[in-house]
Protein backbone atom coordinates (compact mmCIF):
# COMPACT_ATOMS: atom_id res chain seq x y z
CA UNK A 1 0.00 0.00 0.00
CA UNK A 2 1.13 3.50 -0.74
CA UNK A 3 2.03 6.00 1.73
CA UNK A 4 -1.21 8.57 0.38
CA UNK A 5 -3.11 5.64 0.80
CA UNK A 6 -2.38 4.85 4.22
CA UNK A 7 -3.04 8.99 5.12
CA UNK A 8 -6.58 8.21 3.05
CA UNK A 9 -7.41 5.47 5.56
CA UNK A 10 -5.99 6.85 8.31
CA UNK A 11 -8.01 10.36 7.97
CA UNK A 12 -11.00 8.35 6.56
CA UNK A 13 -10.92 6.56 10.13
CA UNK A 14 -10.38 9.37 12.60
CA UNK A 15 -13.18 11.64 10.51
CA UNK A 16 -15.80 8.48 10.90
CA UNK A 17 -14.35 7.66 14.64
CA UNK A 18 -14.91 11.65 15.57
CA UNK A 19 -18.44 11.47 13.82
CA UNK A 20 -19.22 8.70 15.91
CA UNK A 21 -18.31 10.25 19.13
CA UNK A 22 -20.12 13.32 18.71
CA UNK A 23 -23.12 11.56 17.56
CA UNK A 24 -22.96 8.83 20.48
CA UNK A 25 -22.91 11.89 22.71
CA UNK A 26 -25.71 13.37 21.19
CA UNK A 27 -27.99 10.08 21.31
CA UNK A 28 -26.36 9.16 24.88
CA UNK A 29 -25.72 5.60 23.45
CA UNK A 30 -23.66 2.92 21.53
CA UNK A 31 -20.64 4.18 23.15
CA UNK A 32 -21.11 6.08 26.17
CA UNK A 33 -23.61 3.60 27.59
CA UNK A 34 -23.62 2.79 31.59
CA UNK A 35 -23.20 -0.46 30.95
CA UNK A 36 -19.69 -2.70 31.27
CA UNK A 37 -19.75 -3.20 27.22
CA UNK A 38 -20.31 0.49 26.71
CA UNK A 39 -17.47 1.14 29.50
CA UNK A 40 -15.03 -1.26 27.24
CA UNK A 41 -16.34 0.57 23.59
CA UNK A 42 -15.78 4.29 25.44
CA UNK A 43 -12.05 3.17 26.51
CA UNK A 44 -11.41 0.82 23.58
CA UNK A 45 -8.02 -0.36 24.58
CA UNK A 46 -7.90 -3.05 22.65
CA UNK A 47 -11.00 -2.02 20.00
CA UNK A 48 -12.24 -5.61 18.59
CA UNK A 49 -9.69 -7.75 19.87
CA UNK A 50 -11.14 -10.51 21.70
CA UNK A 51 -11.43 -11.49 25.30
CA UNK A 52 -10.62 -14.89 26.49
CA UNK A 53 -12.54 -14.26 29.42
CA UNK A 54 -15.61 -13.18 28.05
CA UNK A 55 -17.69 -11.39 24.83
CA UNK A 56 -14.94 -9.55 22.22
CA UNK A 57 -14.12 -5.99 23.19
CA UNK A 58 -15.79 -4.08 20.78
CA UNK A 59 -14.91 -0.77 19.15
CA UNK A 60 -15.82 2.57 19.45
CA UNK A 61 -19.00 1.97 17.14
CA UNK A 62 -20.38 -0.93 19.87
CA UNK A 63 -21.64 -4.19 19.29
CA UNK A 64 -24.21 -3.47 16.22
CA UNK A 65 -24.92 -6.98 15.37
CA UNK A 66 -28.15 -8.12 15.15
CA UNK A 67 -27.83 -12.02 15.02
CA UNK A 68 -30.85 -13.21 13.52
CA UNK A 69 -30.99 -16.71 12.85
CA UNK A 70 -31.85 -17.27 9.32
CA UNK A 71 -31.63 -14.13 8.50
CA UNK A 72 -31.80 -13.76 4.19
CA UNK A 73 -29.88 -10.45 4.25
CA UNK A 74 -26.69 -11.79 6.53
CA UNK A 75 -23.70 -14.40 5.44
CA UNK A 76 -21.93 -16.40 8.13
CA UNK A 77 -22.23 -18.50 11.13
CA UNK A 78 -24.83 -16.75 13.92
CA UNK A 79 -21.91 -17.14 16.26
CA UNK A 80 -19.35 -15.97 14.49
CA UNK A 81 -16.51 -14.03 16.60
CA UNK A 82 -16.39 -11.52 14.68
CA UNK A 83 -19.52 -9.74 12.56
CA UNK A 84 -18.61 -7.03 10.01
CA UNK A 85 -22.02 -4.38 9.24
CA UNK A 86 -21.72 -3.27 5.36
CA UNK A 87 -23.73 -0.11 5.29
CA UNK A 88 -24.79 0.10 1.64
CA UNK A 89 -26.67 1.29 -1.56
CA UNK A 90 -27.13 -0.53 -4.51
CA UNK A 91 -26.54 2.87 -6.63
CA UNK A 92 -23.26 3.36 -5.19
CA UNK A 93 -19.66 2.64 -7.82
CA UNK A 94 -17.71 1.87 -4.68
CA UNK A 95 -20.37 -0.78 -2.67
CA UNK A 96 -19.95 -2.15 -5.83
CA UNK A 97 -16.43 -2.58 -6.17
CA UNK A 98 -16.52 -3.84 -2.48
CA UNK A 99 -18.89 -6.57 -3.43
CA UNK A 100 -17.05 -7.21 -7.00
CA UNK A 101 -13.54 -7.44 -5.36
CA UNK A 102 -13.09 -7.86 -1.56
CA UNK A 103 -16.55 -9.29 -0.51
CA UNK A 104 -15.56 -12.81 -2.58
CA UNK A 105 -12.36 -13.01 -0.73
CA UNK A 106 -13.32 -12.12 2.78
CA UNK A 107 -16.05 -15.18 2.26
CA UNK A 108 -13.67 -17.31 0.93
CA UNK A 109 -11.20 -16.66 4.02
CA UNK A 110 -13.44 -16.10 6.68
CA UNK A 111 -17.02 -16.44 6.38
CA UNK A 112 -16.78 -19.65 5.41
CA UNK A 113 -14.02 -20.76 7.83
CA UNK A 114 -16.96 -19.46 10.90
CA UNK A 115 -14.72 -16.49 11.61
CA UNK A 116 -16.64 -13.97 10.23
CA UNK A 117 -20.65 -12.82 9.93
CA UNK A 118 -21.67 -10.35 7.22
CA UNK A 119 -24.59 -8.41 8.07
CA UNK A 120 -26.48 -5.79 5.15
CA UNK A 121 -27.59 -2.30 6.33
CA UNK A 122 -29.36 -0.29 3.90
CA UNK A 123 -28.04 3.20 3.04
CA UNK A 124 -29.49 4.24 0.26
CA UNK A 125 -28.60 7.89 -0.02
CA UNK A 126 -28.61 8.32 -3.95
CA UNK A 127 -32.53 9.32 -4.36
CA UNK A 128 -35.55 7.64 -5.06
CA UNK A 129 -33.88 5.29 -7.17
CA UNK A 130 -31.83 3.91 -4.47
CA UNK A 131 -34.57 3.59 -1.55
CA UNK A 132 -36.56 1.95 -4.39
CA UNK A 133 -33.14 -0.55 -5.17
CA UNK A 134 -33.70 -0.86 -1.88
CA UNK A 135 -36.77 -2.31 -1.82
CA UNK A 136 -36.03 -4.46 -4.56
CA UNK A 137 -33.45 -6.17 -2.39
CA UNK A 138 -35.48 -6.87 0.03
CA UNK A 139 -38.19 -8.07 -2.27
CA UNK A 140 -35.11 -10.46 -2.93
CA UNK A 141 -34.60 -11.92 0.38
CA UNK A 142 -38.35 -12.47 0.71
CA UNK A 143 -37.52 -15.01 -1.24
CA UNK A 144 -34.33 -16.29 -0.19
CA UNK A 145 -32.36 -14.61 -2.98
CA UNK A 146 -30.77 -11.41 -1.80
CA UNK A 147 -27.19 -12.08 -2.21
CA UNK A 148 -27.47 -13.06 -5.66
CA UNK A 149 -29.48 -10.59 -6.47
CA UNK A 150 -26.91 -8.34 -4.98
CA UNK A 151 -24.42 -9.50 -7.09
CA UNK A 152 -26.37 -9.43 -9.55
CA UNK A 153 -26.53 -5.42 -9.57
CA UNK A 154 -23.05 -4.89 -9.04
CA UNK A 155 -21.71 -7.11 -11.59
CA UNK A 156 -23.10 -4.47 -13.97
CA UNK A 157 -22.58 -1.45 -12.31
CA UNK A 158 -20.81 0.94 -13.51
CA UNK A 159 -17.07 1.96 -12.50
CA UNK A 160 -18.36 5.64 -12.11
CA UNK A 161 -21.36 7.13 -11.23
CA UNK A 162 -24.86 5.83 -10.12
CA UNK A 163 -26.47 3.00 -11.99
CA UNK A 164 -29.79 3.85 -13.83
CA UNK A 165 -32.39 1.45 -11.91
CA UNK A 166 -35.59 1.30 -12.94
CA UNK A 167 -37.93 -0.79 -12.19
CA UNK A 168 -37.87 -3.21 -15.27
CA UNK A 169 -34.04 -2.86 -14.79
CA UNK A 170 -34.44 -4.51 -11.12
CA UNK A 171 -37.06 -6.95 -12.23
CA UNK A 172 -33.85 -8.27 -14.76
CA UNK A 173 -31.74 -8.53 -11.85
CA UNK A 174 -34.44 -10.36 -10.26
CA UNK A 175 -34.95 -12.66 -12.70
CA UNK A 176 -30.68 -12.94 -13.08
CA UNK A 177 -30.54 -13.95 -9.18
CA UNK A 178 -33.51 -16.87 -9.73
CA UNK A 179 -35.76 -15.18 -8.10
CA UNK A 180 -38.68 -17.72 -8.28
CA UNK A 181 -41.86 -15.70 -8.28
CA UNK A 182 -41.31 -12.58 -10.08
CA UNK A 183 -44.55 -11.71 -9.70
CA UNK A 184 -44.33 -11.12 -6.02
CA UNK A 185 -41.05 -9.93 -6.67
CA UNK A 186 -42.93 -6.71 -8.26
CA UNK A 187 -45.57 -6.68 -5.66
CA UNK A 188 -43.03 -6.45 -3.13
CA UNK A 189 -40.66 -3.96 -4.61
CA UNK A 190 -43.44 -1.57 -5.67
CA UNK A 191 -44.69 -1.65 -2.17
CA UNK A 192 -44.11 -0.22 1.25
CA UNK A 193 -44.18 -3.31 3.25
CA UNK A 194 -40.31 -3.17 3.91
CA UNK A 195 -40.27 0.99 4.23
CA UNK A 196 -40.12 0.99 8.19
CA UNK A 197 -36.97 -1.34 8.06
CA UNK A 198 -35.09 0.55 5.42
CA UNK A 199 -36.01 3.91 7.62
CA UNK A 200 -34.62 1.98 10.68
CA UNK A 201 -31.20 1.03 9.01
CA UNK A 202 -30.76 4.44 7.79
CA UNK A 203 -31.42 6.11 11.06
CA UNK A 204 -28.80 3.86 12.48
CA UNK A 205 -26.23 5.20 10.07
CA UNK A 206 -27.42 8.45 10.82
CA UNK A 207 -26.74 8.28 14.23
CA UNK A 208 -23.67 6.92 13.64
CA UNK A 209 -22.15 9.87 12.09
CA UNK A 210 -21.33 7.88 8.53
CA UNK A 211 -21.19 10.32 6.49
CA UNK A 212 -21.21 7.89 2.99
CA UNK A 213 -21.37 4.48 1.63
CA UNK A 214 -20.05 1.99 1.74
CA UNK A 215 -19.12 2.01 5.58
CA UNK A 216 -18.50 -0.43 7.76
CA UNK A 217 -18.24 -1.68 11.46
CA UNK A 218 -15.94 -4.51 12.18
CA UNK A 219 -16.67 -5.37 15.32
CA UNK A 220 -17.08 -1.92 16.50
CA UNK A 221 -14.24 -0.75 14.57
CA UNK A 222 -15.23 1.95 11.98
CA UNK A 223 -14.32 1.26 8.28
CA UNK A 224 -15.21 4.30 5.17
CA UNK A 225 -14.93 3.44 2.15
CA UNK A 226 -14.06 0.04 -0.31
CA UNK A 227 -10.83 -0.30 1.35
CA UNK A 228 -8.45 -2.80 0.29
CA UNK A 229 -9.09 -6.61 1.19
CA UNK A 230 -5.74 -5.98 3.44
CA UNK A 231 -7.21 -3.42 5.36
CA UNK A 232 -10.49 -5.85 6.44
CA UNK A 233 -7.70 -8.89 7.12
CA UNK A 234 -5.63 -6.09 10.03
CA UNK A 235 -9.32 -5.64 11.67
CA UNK A 236 -10.71 -9.38 11.18
CA UNK A 237 -7.79 -10.81 12.46
CA UNK A 238 -7.72 -8.78 15.13
CA UNK A 239 -11.13 -8.90 16.44
CA UNK A 240 -10.87 -12.99 16.04
CA UNK A 241 -7.59 -12.70 18.44
CA UNK A 242 -5.63 -14.78 15.44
Amino acid sequence: MTSTSRSTRRRDIVLLAIAVVVAAVLVGALVLGTTGDGEQSEAAPDAGSSSASGPPVMGPLGDLAHREPDDPMALGDVDAPVVMIAFSDFRCPFCAQFSRETEPQLIDRYVDTGTLRIEWRDLPIFGQQSFDAARAGRAAAAQGKFWEFTRAVYADAPETGHADLTLETLQSYAQQAGVPDLARFTADATGTAFDAAITADSTEAQSLGIPATPAFSVNGDPVLGAQPFSEFVDLIDTAAGA
